[in-house]
């Protein structure tokens, strides 16, 4: 993937998804939930949503915590003086200079991609001809306690045995927060909705197997450790609808026009230049 390609992949990706959110605040900064976004996409190349469900939560928590480090940092920079100092200017200068000219061929490409029109017939189109491609599998949402040893798994397992419904449920978040040893511990042993072959085997096949509102009888043994698996949800396999996908087909239509249009634009400004 090129860097235009990148850059206005993450254009309309982070417009798309775009929010004011404010998730934390250093003193009295917000960073917003478009800002992580912003990070997440470019980090990525586009392809967050790529990105394994039950790494997707740990991942946001590591780039918002890396916002709030170069927030404390330029806050501090501010205040010993470094924005003042003569290197810190001259720096400055070279940079502005420079994204003078990023800036500019970023707006260009951007009206340029802004101009490009896709018709509702070949939205349409595309998703007939793509049906494939919008079937989503059965999935399910789920939360778990990971663990060191099985004697602590059962321990656990021991103290949800005898509860039901939303008691279940909460004492599995309490005990979450308090005992996982995983990333999704602070989030109440959160892993949100994944489809088959997102989680490793021995997981993947437990959790598949269980009825909604249930916590598994025994620990699930993987390479992490020992889980404590509990299945809020379960959807079932479906095609999405086109108006559910048509902003998606949209933009990536949008960016194999936007390819086409830019070589051709690109060779008439060669032919008018004079490059030697």
């Amino acid at each position: 993937m090129n860097k235009v390609t990148i850059l206005l992949t993450t254009l309309l990706l982070t417009g798309a998804m775009a929010s004011a959110e404010t998730l934390a605040s250093v003193n009295g900064k917000p960073i917003t939930q478009e800002e992580v976004d912003q990070e997440l996409m470019q980090a990525t190349q586009g392809r967050f949503n790529q990105v394994p469900a039950d790494r997707q939560k740990a991942f946001r928590q590591q780039v918002l915590k890396q916002l709030i480090s170069k927030e404390l940092i330029y806050g501090d920079a501010k205040k010993t003086g470094i924005t003042k100092s003569a290197e810190y200017k001259a720096e400055y200068k070279k940079l502005e200079q420079r994204m003078k000219k990023e800036l500019a061929v970023q707006v260009w490409q951007k009206k340029l991609l802004n101009d490009i029109k896709i018709s509702n017939k070949e939205l349409k189109k595309y998703y007939n001809k793509n049906i494939d491609e919008f079937k989503e599998k059965e999935s399910v949402h789920a939360r778990h306690i990971l663990v060191k040893t099985e004697d602590k798994a059962k321990k656990i397992i021991a103290q949800l045995k005898s509860l039901s419904g939303n008691k279940l449920k909460e004492k599995l978040i309490e005990l979450a927060k308090k005992e996982s040893t995983g990333p999704s511990g602070s989030n109440g042993g959160d892993l949100g909705y994944f489809s088959k072959g997102q989680m490793v085997p021995a997981f993947n096949d437990k959790v598949f197997s269980m009825k909604k509102g249930t916590v598994t009888k025994e620990p699930v043994k993987t390479q992490f450790g020992y889980h404590i698996i509990y299945l809020e949800d379960k959807k079932p396999s479906m095609t999405k609808s086109f108006n559910e996908v048509k902003v998606f087909i949209e933009q990536r239509l949008k960016m194999e026009k936007f390819k086409e249009v830019m070589k051709k634009k690109m060779d008439e400004l060669r032919k008018k230049a004079t490059i030697k």
